[in-house]
């Protein structure tokens, strides 16, 4: 059996929150509903705390991957509320949830089980389509004594779990308001019709969504006696599955649309990355060599055998796992970047930047490639090239936090202190330790001399430290 690698909280917890927050989708729509902004307000507020229960995939070409598919299934909504974000959550379950203001997290097990890219499609159609209906802006709205407080303590007593998280949860919500939160049948079904609506416009198959829901009802769910009754009362798949079979049953596909052909022919790669990142190392270790049994020219298998071995520090089986796998000549500058990060951490960074170099003449926006290239660069004391290169990382979304520590080294290294005060206090803003980067942006202004332009870059982000304004997570 697999080992379950979410290290903060426990699969209840998770499982707890989860429901939580997809309970939260089914208001009535009698309401005025939240305002946009107090909408996005609550996001960042939920997104604060999950990034301190949860543990996140940070591989740069799954998170861009999932960022990208993100982006281009919002693509037919009319309306976009809010810059929408989308995370992995390192998590065996089968699951995916949203939380107000355009938060989507799709849980690692739940790619795994995806055998095609439109089954992830699909449930992130369907997430989509509970946020593009504001579902949870309702049913906020309609529970007017659960604000942001009570809010923060049902999140609370959720993750905390066991008879203290209870006691919170009971001290947050009273019986009245614990009913409101059933889930609503025509909530879940609009999102569904949502969902196959962006998928047949994106170029997508909707009857994945059947599959994965079939998937999904099969799932173990975990032990429901520690769940409360408000939490259980989902609409049975059978019945959801029925709907959307109804629903598409008339439609003629339209043609396959290229960005589609193209998640579809990178998905592998991105499902294997996933997995080597996520699944426990020995578990991992025996699957990817059951694979290379099999077919052992995998490129894939190699590929994954090759990031496992690479963090637990056998350096020298994981590049060869990486030469092997670029033999097959598919996903090369992937490869290469993992090949050029095994290089470096073995402090063979002239090998690291040969690899690298070349993987960027395949790909120049390969942010894995980048990021590595300059942190050799900074090694070997070579600053402004890793400057250059950090600099255009700052260009490429989502940016991270990292690239402004190494840009602060690199300027203090060349002794340009203003520019190293400000990229440090974007970092400490990017970690909301505030009193710090509130330092460090100072100290650049007060240094800054000739430089109006950087000056009016330290000015705004001084401004974004004000508390009527909320830190910038890219």
């Amino acid at each position: 059996m697999k080992k379950s690698l979410h290290k903060k909280p426990s699969h209840r917890l998770i499982l707890w929150a989860v429901l939580c927050f997809t309970l939260l989708y089914s208001m009535p729509r009698d309401a005025a509903g939240l305002s946009v902004q107090d909408e996005a307000i609550i996001g960042q507020k939920y997104l604060g705390l999950l990034q301190n229960y949860f543990e996140f995939v940070d591989d740069a070409y799954a998170t861009a991957y999932i960022n990208s598919l993100g982006q281009y299934l919002i693509k037919p909504l009319e309306t976009k509320h809010f810059p929408y974000r989308f995370y992995i959550v390192k998590n065996n379950d089968l699951n995916a949830f949203a939380v107000p203001g355009g938060h989507i997290f799709i849980f690692s097990g739940l790619i795994e089980a995806s055998d095609e890219v439109d089954e992830l499609a699909s449930v992130v159609c369907h997430e989509i389509g509970h946020i593009s209906a504001r579902h949870m802006a309702y049913r906020l709205e309609q529970s007017k004594k659960l604000n942001l407080l009570s809010m923060a303590g049902l999140l609370a007593g959720i993750l905390i779990g066991g008879d203290a998280g209870g006691a919170i949860m009971a001290g947050t919500m009273g019986a009245t308001q614990q009913a409101q939160l059933n889930y609503s049948r025509d909530d879940e079904r609009q999102a569904d019709q949502l969902g196959v609506k962006y998928m047949d416009t994106s170029g997508f198959d909707p009857s994945a969504q059947v599959t994965i829901m079939r998937k999904l009802s099969e799932a173990s769910w975990g032990s429901a006696s520690r769940i409360p009754s408000y939490l259980l009362t989902h609409p049975g798949g059978a019945e959801r599955m029925a709907t959307i079979e109804n629903m598409i049953s008339g439609q003629t596909r339209k043609p396959e649309k290229p960005m589609a052909v193209e998640f579809r022919r990178r998905f592998p790669v991105f499902k294997t990355i996933v997995k080597a990142t996520t699944m426990d190392p020995l578990y991992g270790e025996t699957v990817f060599r059951r694979e290379l049994e099999k077919q052992p020219d995998s490129t894939l298998a190699h590929f994954g055998l090759g990031i496992l071995l690479k963090e637990g520090m056998e350096y020298g089986d994981a590049i060869h796992e990486f030469q092997e796998a670029l033999k097959g000549k598919s996903y090369v500058p992937i490869i290469l970047a993992h090949l050029g990060e095994a290089y470096q951490l073995a402090g063979r960074d002239d090998e690291a930047i040969a690899v690298l170099e070349r993987a960027l003449k395949l790909d120049r926006q390969n942010r894995t490639a980048l990021f590595l290239l300059a942190h050799s660069y900074q090694s070997l004391e070579e600053y402004q090239k890793a400057i250059d290169l950090y600099k255009k990382l700052t260009y490429l979304r989502p940016v991270k936090k990292e690239v402004y520590y190494n840009l602060g080294i690199c300027y203090g290294r060349e002794k340009r202190l203003a520019r190293a005060h400000y990229n440090f206090g974007i970092y400490f803003m990017r970690l909301r330790q505030i009193e710090k980067a509130r330092f460090h942006l100072q100290k650049a202004n007060a240094l800054c001399r000739n430089d109006p332009s950087l000056k009016n870059r330290i000015r705004k982000a001084t401004e974004m430290l004000a508390p009527k304004n909320k830190v910038p997570q890219q």
